[in-house]
């Protein structure tokens, strides 16, 4: 476990923060190193089994500089208030990215073929409307079948996610996080209701 350094007093944050606006970059650094416990606080509640915690801190204490970088005492607020939100949003910001990430593969993961052996992948059917498949019915069966069928192969309940979570039928695009708080359920109860029904859709195909 790493052992940080207290964090300064308030009479002692606000001399170096007073040297950091003369240019004391040694003061900055002194101010980085004495919040590190608050980044490992934070750190602590995104830290999952699949993120590794050094990865987190390194992010948070990005948000820490750029707190430390922009802090303005004269607005009445302590630089640790500042720098706790600047932290969060920076390592909120990296989730958001990596979230972003993921889904991005997952919308090029092949769900079938169609009937001369193209591969058919996810984006392929939210990239297309009604008019394309019925202009394409001829060498794109499976995908009209799937647009056509998609409402009775899922539940009302996993539709509804997936209309809003890829933007379908005139929904607009929704995070995960977004459906969540709409429908009072957990971000990780989504992800498996899109996973299930990403596999429903794919066996269909293959079916």
């Amino acid at each position: 476990m790493k052992t940080f350094k207290e964090p300064p007093s308030i009479i002692e944050e606000e001399k170096l923060l007073s040297r950091l606006k003369g240019g004391d970059m040694e003061a900055r650094n002194t101010l980085v190193e004495c919040n590190m416990r608050l980044v490992a606080h934070i750190a602590k509640k995104y830290h999952s089994s699949d993120k590794d915690f050094d990865d987190i801190i390194s992010i948070g204490t990005i948000g820490l500089i750029k707190a430390i970088n922009t802090f303005d005492p004269s607005k009445g607020n302590r630089l640790v208030t500042y720098a706790s939100k600047c932290i969060e949003n920076e390592i909120l910001m990296y989730f958001r990215s990596e979230k972003k990430k993921s889904r991005e593969v997952s919308l090029y993961e092949p769900l079938g073929t169609d009937k001369d052996g193209n591969s058919i992948s996810l984006l392929d059917i939210i990239e297309s409307d009604s008019k394309d498949m019925l202009s394409e019915y001829a060498t794109n069966e499976q995908l009209f079948w799937l647009f056509k069928n998609i409402e009775k192969l899922l539940t009302p309940f996993e539709f509804n996610i997936i209309k809003k979570r890829y933007g379908l039928f005139g929904e607009k695009e929704t995070t995960q996080r977004e459906i969540a708080a709409k429908l009072g359920i957990s971000r990780s109860y989504v992800s498996r209701i899109e996973k299930k029904c990403l596999e429903k859709l794919k066996k269909a195909l293959d079916g």
